[in-house]
């Protein structure tokens, strides 16, 4: 495994995603509206791509209408920020049973199932330049809750995004996903360059530890393109651990509310620390363009109609 120091690093900010954070911090962005302005001051602080899910206006519960992905999508493309929009692909995969005698039916009000085609709907029509596709199957930290990602769906999924000519984001959550990841290239699902996410100290998926980093790491192909993060007060010290080891950074309000103890953070404030520390280390922040080109990307308006 050789590895080196990444000198050229570009910033992802993960704006608001899909937990239970919406009343733990008032600059959690719930709206449309409120989801596009974070993402752009974001980008004003320095990241080169914005990570989105969208919530419900006023609950601020997860959501996957696609009217939401569409105001976000336009708002920043129509704003005079230029910054890559990623969407996340990762919801309609939520399967949660009923008790442990009774697992059976599952818990309708709480399960969200759905097929291929419904849950990359809102990619195909705002053709953001890169999605997210969650590379396998696990436990996930809220009681009987599954993150149901099978090889069929992943292939499936897979190919349409590479169709739509939308760049795909592997989300790694454990090794098996990585693994997984490496046969999706081989079949040619996953077209280069490849890009990765290590999703590092999520329950129950890789723990959040340097061993099971370094290991995930050593398992990244050479060429591929990849970055890492972890939750809470960890998610700094993961911007200097991904630097260290060649990769790059992803911060923001799905991953971690504070900026430092006591203190609840924006994502501008995330994103300016995050170019701070890798600065500091020095290295250099990457611009939009430099990292288009990188990653080959497409920037194009949403679909008409």
């Amino acid at each position: 495994m050789n590895l080196s120091m990444n000198r050229e690093v570009f910033v992802t900010c993960a704006v608001t995603g899909s937990g239970s954070t919406q009343d733990k911090s008032r600059y959690v962005p719930r709206s449309p509206a409120e989801i596009a302005f974070s993402a752009i001051e974001a980008a004003k602080a320095g990241a080169s791509i914005v990570h989105c899910h969208v919530r419900d206006p006023v609950t601020g519960s997860p959501s996957r209408r696609r009217e939401y992905y569409r105001e976000v999508t336009d708002r920043i493309r129509d704003s005079e920020v230029d910054v890559i929009l990623n969407l996340t692909a990762g919801m309609g995969g939520d399967v949660v049973f009923g008790s442990t005698e009774s697992p059976l039916p599952l818990d309708e009000g709480s399960t969200d199932m759905v097929g291929a085609s419904e849950r990359i709907a809102h990619i195909a029509e705002c053709r953001p330049e890169i999605c997210t596709l969650d590379c396998g199957t696990m436990n996930f930290a809220e009681a009987d809750m599954i993150m149901t990602n099978t090889p069929g769906m992943l292939r499936t999924m897979g190919r349409m995004m590479n169709d739509l000519g939308v760049r795909v984001e592997i989300e790694v959550f454990d090794t098996g996903h990585l693994w997984f990841a490496r046969e999706l290239e081989k079949e040619g699902i996953v077209s280069s360059p490849v890009l990765v996410q290590l999703c590092m100290g999520i329950p129950w998926g890789a723990p959040n530890d340097l061993r099971t980093f370094m290991a995930m790491v050593g398992g990244i192909p050479p060429e591929w393109h990849w970055s890492s993060f972890s939750l809470g007060r960890d998610q700094m010290p993961y911007v200097a651990a991904s630097v260290l080891a060649g990769g790059h950074v992803r911060v923001g309000l799905e991953d971690n509310l504070f900026l430092e103890q006591g203190v609840l953070a924006t994502n501008a404030q995330l994103v300016e620390r995050a170019v701070g520390v890798i600065e500091g280390m020095g290295a250099r922040v990457m611009g939009v363009g430099e990292v288009r080109e990188k990653l080959a990307l497409t920037k194009r308006p949403p679909v008409s109609g």
